[in-house]
């Protein structure tokens, strides 16, 4: 599978195998997150599956990719969703931001250019995709941030500001 190469400002500059973009130092492609919100507020977070080449068994946003060369992000995410999750939902873009982050444990690099995609899901069955995901839970705000200031080295190193880009846009 190739990823989108990117610029600083998200344009696009190529593609890359994933494994060669996530080899160190990383090269900058093109992701997205997304967060998936119940009508109580509450927000379904993922576990990573253990097999997972980048930051495995930590908990992050409900479900995130790498859109191919050239394909609509929310249409991928919209994908990965059904894939990972088994679930569909209406999906808005509520921002990008940039990071870079090693994963100690497997010496890859993650060096995105991330889409922030929220939703909403009300009711529905989840069947997550054992390959992909670990563990599901729906975690209200509060409790999430309480556990994030807890225990940080439990949340993958992008999740902060995921969490804060679909609030914001969220409240917009």
């Amino acid at each position: 599978m190739l990823v989108e190469l990117v610029d600083e400002q998200g344009r696009p500059a190529g593609s890359q195998s994933v494994a060669a973009a996530h080899t160190a130092p990383g090269q900058l492609h093109r992701a997205f997150s997304v967060l998936l919100f119940d009508e109580a507020g509450r927000v379904l977070m993922q576990q990573r599956a253990a097999v997972k080449t980048r930051f495995p068994l930590l908990w992050t946003n409900s479900c995130c990719g790498h859109p191919a060369p050239g394909q609509p992000v929310a249409e991928a995410a919209a994908t990965r969703l059904r894939e990972e999750l088994g679930v569909e939902a209406e999906l808005t873009e509520v921002g990008t931001f940039r990071y870079q982050a090693a994963d100690p444990g497997t010496g890859r690099v993650e060096h995105e250019f991330d889409h922030v995609l929220i939703g909403r899901l009300d009711g529905g069955s989840l069947r997550p995709d054992p390959a992909e995901v670990e563990d599901i839970a729906w975690m209200p705000v509060g409790e999430l941030r309480a556990g994030m200031t807890a225990d940080p080295s439990g949340y993958t190193p992008w999740f902060a500001q995921v969490l804060e880009l679909a609030e914001r846009g969220r409240n917009s």
